[in-house]
């Protein structure tokens, strides 16, 4: 998947700032472990990172096209799964590869139709293109938002890295936090497409290209979800799903690196290693892997979020397909160790042991295999979380996942609430969310509220999960696909009607049914159980004596942004959180608040 990084300057000569760019660009290697590279001119500079899994030999970037004063370069992060078809078009019409790599795909593709480009490209992807010629620097991200990449506008120039890491190794980039940002490090789930926490830092919104020249900064969306009428009945719909899911994983499949498949015995999971294992160009067993935490069965509890234990339906899944699988079993009293490394993976305070139980994970899968199938983006395009079945036809006033979340504000310190209204924060993000629906005339009154619950979910909370994913992998070098996420299954399921998705009265029954004959059927029926999680006494016990600390020191820059009483109720009982569906507690975020706060400098400006 690689990283990138770089800078443009109208004034000054980046060719003397070769330091600068290689420290941004350096801040990337756990992303790109196999290489690494930086180009110059006297006002652009890019940087790469590369992780080898197409063209292992060739494929170098920063990667260039033409003469000396009218060089096209590409730093380029992500996988054109169509790049063998665009290969040959391209070929067609004139255009002449040196490599067999998808990244110099997009750098002719960019050559033969400018920033058209990317309406071309199936797959997910993070670049950069500076024209030499044009004066233009041409920034890209995938449809759905599978790849990162972060853009800083000073007067005179831009700074864009694939995290913030990138931009923050520059001197230039002051690391400050407002009102605004407060909220995304406060609320799960609830970040504006765009934003990113950090002061005067944006992300390149999913589906659009941002264009650089010397007139100005002019973002485009080349890409959005359209909403029309679903005249398929339920059996072609279905017979569709199949075909859709076959063609991706097929597509998908493709690496010259180690591969293999994330295996939890759900059925999003479960239905990728049976399409992979199923693939005739295989060389042997697929190899999937699982996490469990030890002592798990007498430690574990069920939740609206946790059905069910994963290790049973995992082992059914395993004898059933016959693959090679390893169970990575991890020690929950050790979780807070970790959790400063995952901050440093995210940049941002991060959902403490579920980032750290799924970057331990990846720690381990990165031993045997380059790339891996995860199931990331079904529940969210078939509709199976339980807000999904729970919802009223009645508008409803915050996001869906934030049921029964009481006052937000109760954590904050009379001085921050000053400046902070969380509650009417998520309200008003929430409203603007709804906003941006693609509306259908005509559409039911339940009709229409369920294609808002799709939206918010693809768009609010699918992000925030594609996040984590991406960190957490990538912090361990390990290429993460996402098949649910091609934007065509997407686009299909779009228009899908819910009687059609809870087919059989459950919970994504529609994918069910398209892969029944696939797998066991227990597994086929079984209910959504979210990742696993810490709940091991003594690791819950280590986070209580941490905030007790925190709230001990009288130099914790975090303790003056929370209630003191509101934590130690929390520290003495046991309610971490609140709501219905049981949000990421609060104790460990707090003790990453506190680490981010010190180790990254950060000023408060509310």
């Amino acid at each position: 998947m690689s990283g990138i990084a770089g800078w443009l300057d109208w004034q000054r000569d980046l060719t003397t700032e070769l330091p600068t760019i290689r420290a941004m660009t350096t801040t990337m290697t756990n992303r790109g472990p196999d290489d690494g590279g930086v180009w110059t001119s006297r006002h652009a500079a890019l940087g790469h990172r590369r992780l080898a899994v197409i063209d292992v030999s060739g494929g170098t970037q920063p990667m260039l096209d033409g003469d000396e004063d009218s060089h096209t370069v590409l730093s380029f992060s992500g996988e054109i799964y169509n790049y063998r078809e665009l290969r040959a078009e391209l070929r067609g019409r004139g255009q002449v590869f040196r490599t067999d790599s998808d990244a110099e795909v997009l750098l002719r593709a960019y050559r033969e139709w400018g920033e058209e480009c990317v309406t071309r490209l199936y797959g997910v992807f993070a670049f950069a293109i500076w024209d030499e010629r044009e004066r233009t620097l041409l920034l890209g991200r995938d449809r759905l938002g599978v790849k990162p990449l972060y853009y800083a506008e000073y007067d005179g120039g831009l700074l864009f890295g694939s995290e913030p890491k990138a931009v923050l190794a520059n001197p230039l980039f002051e690391p400050v936090v407002d009102a605004e940002g407060l909220v995304d490090v406060f609320v799960v789930a609830a970040k504006r497409p765009g934003d990113a926490v950090f002061r005067g830092l944006r992300e390149v919104r999913p589906g659009y290209t941002v264009r650089v020249t010397p007139d100005g900064t002019r973002q485009r969306r080349y890409w959005s979800l359209r909403s029309a009428e679903h005249e398929e009945n339920l059996a072609d719909t279905t017979a569709k799903v199949r075909e859709l899911l076959e063609t991706v994983v097929r597509e998908q499949l493709v690496s010259e690196a180690p591969f293999g498949a994330l295996l939890s015995g759900g059925l999003d999971s479960s239905v990728l290693c049976a399409l992979a294992a199923a693939d005739p160009d295989g060389t042997g067993p697929l190899e999937t892997y699982s996490v469990d935490f030890a002592d798990s069965e007498t430690d574990f509890t069920a939740d609206a979020l946790h059905i069910s234990r994963d290790a049973p339906y995992v082992s059914a899944v395993v004898a059933h397909l016959g693959t090679k699988h390893t169970e990575v079993v991890l020690d929950a009293p050790a979780l807070l160790e970790e959790m400063g490394t995952t901050l440093r993976a995210r940049d941002i305070p991060g959902v403490g042991d579920l980032d750290v139980s799924l970057y331990l994970l990846f720690q381990e899968v990165r031993k045997h295999a380059t790339v891996v199938f995860s199931g990331e983006g079904s529940d969210d395009i078939f509709g199976g979380f339980p807000w999904f079945t729970a919802v009223s036809p009645e508008p409803a006033t915050s996001f869906p996942w934030s049921a029964g979340v009481g006052d937000r504000n109760a954590v904050l310190s009379a001085d921050l609430r000053a400046h902070l209204d969380l509650n009417s924060a998520v309200l008003e993000r929430y409203a603007e969310a709804l906003r941006e629906v693609p509306r259908l005339d005509g559409e039911s009154a339940a009709g229409r509220r369920m294609r808002e619950m799709f939206y918010v979910q693809l768009t609010r909370f699918l992000p925030f999960l594609l996040d984590r994913k991406d960190r957490m992998s990538m912090a361990s070098g390990l290429e993460v696909r996402v098949p649910f996420c091609d934007h065509r299954l997407v686009e299909y399921l779009w228009n899908v009607p819910w009687s059609q998705k809870y087919t059989g009265q459950q919970e994504k029954g529609l994918l069910r049914d398209a892969v029944a004959d696939l797998l066991p059927e227990d597994v086929v029926r079984r209910k959504k159980s979210g990742f696993p999680f810490g709940q091991n006494p003594e690791y819950l016990l280590a986070v209580r004596d941490g905030v007790r600390d925190m709230l001990s020191d009288s130099t914790s820059p975090a303790r003056q942004l929370f209630d003191e009483g509101t934590l130690r109720a929390m520290v003495d009982s046991d309610a971490w959180s609140n709501g219905t569906y049981s949000p990421p507690p609060v104790l460990p975020r707090a003790l990453l608040l506190d680490a981010w706060l010190r180790q990254y400098r950060i000023a408060v400006r509310p």
